[in-house]
């Protein structure tokens, strides 16, 4: 399976099955992200819940503090 994360295409690891796993094997782990799936803003607590399927576009955001 093939999924988009930031415009880029990732091929799924065989037993990756959700969105939590997903970021954790591409190294999207610790605080200060947000997850949106197909334009629409998934909650931390349902990474976990969240299926992937074939083609599935994922946005990461990642919080920088700085001036």
């Amino acid at each position: 399976m093939t999924v988009e994360i930031n415009h880029r295409a990732i091929a799924v690891k065989e037993g990756c099955t959700t969105l939590a796993q997903l970021l954790e094997n591409e190294g999207f782990t610790g605080v200060g992200q947000a997850v949106a799936v197909d334009n629409a803003v998934v909650p931390r607590t349902q990474w976990s819940e969240t299926p992937l399927t074939e083609g599935m576009k994922i946005t990461v955001i990642r919080a920088v503090c700085g001036g």
